[in-house]
C-alpha cells in the first residue's frame, strides 16, 4: 500500500496530533517532507495558527477541525507518503475554488512522476488533465482532454455550461473549435 496515496471524498483523521495524522502513512518522513506536504495541501497556514502548531490535538474523526481543513490534512497525508499512484476521490470538493486552484497548482510538480487519478464533479478540477473519462449513470460516455470533450461529448458540454459563466463557456467552446480545426489540418 506504500505505493498508493488515496484521499477519499470525506477526509478521515485519527485521534492524535496534526503531525501524526499527516505522517500516518509515512512515519519515517522528515520534517521537510512534513512541511512540504502541509504547504502543498494548503494546510500550513491554518496549522501555524493553532496553539501547538503540528503538535496540536486532533480529535477522533477530526471533529475539532472544519471539513476543508480535514480534507487538506488528508491530502497532506497522501503527499507525505510520496506514492507512485495518487487517487483523489472527489477530494477537492470540500475546498473553495481559490484553495482548490492553488492546491492543484502546487501539487503538479509533486505528482509529475506519479500516476494521478482524480474523480471530480467540478470542471475546474479536471480540465488540465491529460485524459478525462466522462461517466453518466455508470457508463463511459466520453474520453479525451477538456477541449476535445467540449467538442464531442454532450454530457461534458452540459456540465461545463452549468459550471462556467456564459462568457467562460463561449471562450472554452471557441478554444475547442480551434483545437478541432488544428487537429483536422494535421491529419490531412
Amino acid at each position: 500500500m506504500r505505493r498508493i496515496g488515496y484521499v477519499p471524498q470525506r477526509g478521515v483523521l485519527f485521534e492524535g496530533t496534526v503531525k501524526s495524522n499527516i505522517l500516518f502513512g509515512a512515519p519515517e518522513a522528515s520534517e521537510d517532507q512534513l512541511h512540504l506536504a502541509a504547504r502543498v495541501s494548503q494546510s500550513a497556514e491554518f496549522i501555524n495558527k493553532l496553539d501547538k502548531k503540528y503538535d496540536s490535538h486532533i480529535a477522533q474523526g477530526g471533529t475539532n477541525v472544519s471539513g476543508g481543513q480535514r480534507q487538506r490534512l488528508s491530502i497532506a497525508r497522501a503527499i507525505a507518503k510520496d506514492p507512485d499512484i495518487y487517487i483523489f476521490d472527489d477530494s477537492f470538493s470540500a475546498l473553495d475554488m481559490k484553495t482548490d486552484a492553488k492546491l492543484r497548482h502546487d501539487l503538479k510538480p509533486i505528482t509529475k512522476e506519479a500516476v494521478t487519478l482524480i474523480v471530480a464533479q467540478r470542471i475546474s478540477t479536471i480540465k488540465d488533465a491529460e485524459q478525462i473519462i466522462v461517466l453518466n449513470q455508470g457508463k463511459v460516455v466520453g474520453k479525451g482532454n477538456h477541449l476535445e470533450l467540449l467538442g464531442n461529448c454532450k454530457v461534458y458540454r452540459e456540465i461545463a455550461k452549468s459550471q462556467l459563466s456564459d462568457q467562460e463557456f463561449q471562450q472554452e467552446m471557441a478554444k475547442s473549435a480551434k483545437n478541432s480545426n488544428v487537429k483536422e489540418k494535421n491529419h490531412a
